[in-house]
């Protein structure tokens, strides 16, 4: 066995490399607790080490989640200055652990502590002596195994350090930990070093044990949790923010990895990129902190950098959420180890060496928020205080939205207002702001006079002019806007006599339908019609769906029904009365879609009767193929995976986009193509989907750049550059090499938010109350308009269609007009492409019923036969 060495130099790692390919005998990136001990300090033996309880050293394999749940769990069992328990489950079912760790005595009156700090932070409150509270994110990324594996020995020396100063920590502060945030991407890391580690542990770059990054770096829906502080729509986000407003921290820190060639980054951001509305003196704060990582850093000759590269702007990340919220966030990044031990052109790096980093600048942390603890308890006092005098001062007021039609849509945006402690209030009388009469029976109301103010104008302001138009992430995220829902500021019609009670989501259940003698229709404006549609289909049930508005005898009279309506006939179904009527009762009951008792087939004069073909057409059950890998963005296929599997309980065949030979296609209805870097199919493939589609009517649904490749693969149209001079080749303009960063992004559209125009009669468009339609973009191609077909176009956007976000006015100028979403027959078949993602981190609520529709409703769009010449 060779000797075991210390990796806090790269000199060791630097001679080695220069032998040529490395290989080490596997214990020799493993470390003993002494690595991770810190000088000077004692430690209780009565603490179980890693080696001890795990069987190893950190460093010599990966920690599997339930080793790492069972020792930290078994650290806290047997200390009390730790209690520790699962606050929710992945979608894999693994349990997240939340840890809070302080002295005995602060354990014992714990929710008195708690809830003085709340306290403190109200309005007028006196300022309160109580502990410190400091927050540690470990693990958010599944790839980035530092991360993860540093709150072991962080938790270790929380338990196990003895002394003065231990005992001084934890009686002025409370030490909020989650570990880890991504079990499951945690458990994919794992897997893959595992299956291609050996007894001979290889540094080569190249060697596929380090070649794991995206794929293990999501959740089980391969969702970035690292943008799920503000959309909320994973479990793990659910879980870990639910907590964080419990304790409303000081400090929130959040440990990183990024690439192997790095060194270590650490907060404050780059100055110019950050939120406006995060204060200066939450940066000015966090350089305070940052000058006890600096001290540790330096004592040990290590690189660091800081103040560059990364921004504080997009509110959803775990270091940037804190800082719209009143405390100062805190993101660490050190360069990977990948597999464990790696060459780097900076020597060899150790996974154990990046633990012992991260787990000292846990503790340096700690240590720069309690040296600053009353000024850090002031500031965050003050911007709440501020915020009150803000919104005190603001003329919106408040902001009045609903729904229409869809109460599972409104909830869901009550819900995600509530997870940020947002209070909203029901609309208590009728209102008319903005040209739009809003009803109290299905509006709501958020005041902006409440300590979330700055939460609520982050989420609701259209911001569309920056300071700096590099974005590290989307620039653009109005929520409202992404919930499609019909909101505006009070301003002048504000009036205090408008809120009503306080609002909570509501139950999701629709009253259950009287049984009918004829048939039954479902209203398909209700988010979850699509997984009643489909539960009907999947019980073989033939159903008619509405192609136009429609007015139908009911239990409740007559009733008016837009496209896309669902009819059930009672006659020729091979199901009887009974059992229609239970499921029935189910959809309405579990999935808040209402349903009506049909009592004639007769309907009102001008709507097309039920037993119309052209009025009522059949569907058919969708049997989904949805691409993924090999090019196409693996968040795309994530989301639109979870979009039908998780929320509409509509199974999905995946598979990789490479591998599709020997393929049965006459099983499948759908096949979806996401967008990506290289979205092009091999010949042979494009030559079976071309067939596919036009013979076999297969319904080809396509995102982003997929939708470009579909235009010209398949049907036969020139892809259009907007980059291209007109006038041929132009001399290109010298400009600053320093200026590159900022030049190169002033033409990318930073995941801004469009406006398009909505045919709302095309079936691609059913379901939807008005033309508006919100859109997420973050490309800059467009789609070609079809020259033989002017019903093509389900979506274009708007003349001016910058709603929220950054694009550049080139760019707003070129998107403006063209198509947005196109829907066209292609022999038997039908290709529906949106230029957008529409299932964009499954939070724009409004392009994902256009989604749903492409699913259901595809086949339902006609090929035109008159002649159409251009005007």
């Amino acid at each position: 066995m060779m000797k075991r060495r210390s990796f806090r130099s790269g000199l060791a790692g630097c001679a080695l490399l220069a032998l040529g390919a490395v290989t080490i005998a596997g214990m020799a990136a493993a470390e003993p607790i002494e690595f991770f001990q810190v000088d000077g300090v004692s430690y209780d033996a009565a603490v179980p080490t890693p080696e001890e309880v795990i069987g190893w050293g950190l460093g010599d394999r990966p920690v599997r989640h339930d080793q790492l749940v069972s020792y930290l769990s078994q650290i806290a069992d047997g200390s009390d200055r730790i209690s520790v328990e699962t606050i929710g489950y992945t979608h894999e079912h693994r349990p997240i652990l939340f840890f809070v760790v302080t002295s005995p005595e602060n354990h014992a009156r714990i929710d008195d502590i708690r809830a003085a700090h709340l306290a403190s932070l109200e309005p007028g409150a006196a300022a309160n002596d109580g502990p410190a509270v400091v927050w540690l994110n470990y693990g958010v990324h599944g790839a980035e195994s530092a991360g993860m594996d540093a709150s072991i020995p962080t938790l270790y020396h929380l338990a196990a350090a003895q002394g003065d100063e231990i005992e001084a920590t934890l009686d002025q502060s409370v030490i909020l930990i989650t570990a880890i945030f991504n079990p499951d991407g945690h458990s994919r890391r794992v897997n893959h070093v595992e299956t291609f580690g050996g007894d001979i542990r290889t540094t080569d770059p190249a060697h596929e044990q380090h070649n794991l990054w995206t794929a293990a770096r999501t959740n089980h829906y391969w969702f970035d949790l690292n943008r799920q502080w503000l959309l909320q729509t994973q479990p793990e986000s659910q879980a870990w923010l639910e907590q964080w407003h419990e304790w409303k921290p000081q400090v929130s820190a959040d440990f990183h990895e990024m690439g192997t060639e790095s060194t270590f980054y650490f907060h404050p951001g780059e100055p110019l990129r950050r939120n406006p509305l995060i204060p200066e003196q939450a940066r000015e704060l966090t350089l305070g902190i940052a000058r006890h990582h600096i001290s540790f850093l330096d004592s040990e000759a290590r690189l660091y950098t800081s103040e560059e590269g990364f921004d504080n702007f997009y509110v959803g990340k775990g270091s940037t959420y804190p800082q719209v919220n009143g405390s100062l966030g805190i993101l660490f990044e050190i360069g990977a180890a990948r597999g464990g031990l790696i060459e780097s052109r900076r020597g060899l790096v150790s996974h154990a060496d990046n633990v012992r980093t991260h787990f000292r600048t846990s503790l340096t942390t700690i240590a720069g928020g309690l040296a600053a603890r009353d000024e850090i308890a002031a500031y965050q006092r003050e911007f709440f205080a501020n915020s009150m005098t803000a919104a005190q001062r603001d003329r919106d007021r408040g902001f009045v939205f609903t729904a229409e039609g869809d109460p599972a849509r409104v909830n869901m945006f009550i819900d995600l207002l509530n997870r940020h402690d947002i209070r909203v209030n029901q609309l208590a009388r009728d209102v008319r702001s903005n040209g739009r009469t809003y009803r109290s029976d299905d509006s709501f109301v958020v005041t902006l006079a409440q300590p979330q103010y700055t939460m609520i104008r982050s989420m609701f302001d259209r911001l569309t002019t920056f300071e700096e138009n590099v974005f590290y992430d989307v620039s653009g995220w109005t929520l409202p806007l992404a919930y499609d829902l019909d909101y505006t500021a009070l301003g002048r019609d504000w009036s205090a006599d408008l809120v009503g009670a306080a609002a909570q989501p509501a139950e999701l259940a629709a009253p259950a339908p009287p049984r009918s003698n004829y048939g039954y229709v479902l209203r398909w404006s209700d988010y979850y019609a699509p997984r009643g549609l489909y539960r009907l289909l999947d019980a073989d049930l033939r159903v008619r769906v509405a192609t136009e508005p429609t007015a139908i005898a009911t239990h409740m009279g007559a009733t008016s029904f837009g496209p896309g309506a669902v009819f059930v006939p009672l006659i020729g179904q091979d199901v009887d009365n009974d059992a229609i009527h239970q499921l029935v009762t189910s959809i309405a009951r579990e999935d808040g879609v209402a349903v009506h008792a049909v009592t004639s087939g007769s309907t009102a004069a001008g709507s097309p009767d039920l037993g119309d073909g052209n009025g009522f057409r059949a569907v058919r059950r969708p049997e989904i193929l949805v691409l993924f890998d090999d090019g196409l963005a693996s968040y795309d296929a994530g989301e639109v995976w979870h979009q039908l599997d998780h929320r509409m309980h509509i199974p999905v065949t995946l598979r990789r986009k490479n591998e599709l030979g020997g393929m049965d296609w006459s099983r499948y209805t759908h096949l979806v193509i996401v967008g990506g870097g290289n979205t092009g199919l091999s010949d042979r493939t494009r030559e079976r989907v071309n067939q596919w589609i036009r013979e076999d009517g297969g319904i080809l649904v396509t995102m982003r750049q997929a939708s470009r490749m579909a235009q010209t693969e398949f049907l036969g149209m020139e892809a259009v550059d907007n980059d291209a001079d007109d006038d041929g080749e132009a001399p290109t303009e010298r400009r600053n090499y320093a200026d590159m960063g900022v030049d190169d992004a002033e033409h990318v559209i930073g995941g801004a938010i469009f406006q398009t125009d909505l045919d709302p009669s095309n079936p691609i468009g059913f379901g939807y109350s008005d033309r508006d339609l919100p859109v997420h973009r973050n490309t800059s191609f467009t789609l070609q308009r079809p020259e033989d077909n002017p019903f093509a176009v389900v979506a274009e956007y708007t003349e001016a269609p910058l709603l929220s976000g950054y694009a550049s006015q080139r760019r707003q100028d070129e998107i403006a007009g063209t198509p947005a979403i196109i829907a066209q027959r292609h022999g038997r078949g039908t290709v529906v492409m949106f230029a957008d993602n529409p299932t964009f981190r499954a939070t724009f609520r409004g392009t994902e019923r256009a989604f749903m529709n492409a699913i259901f409703f595809g086949g339902l769009i006609d090929r035109p036969f008159g002649e159409y010449e251009e005007e």
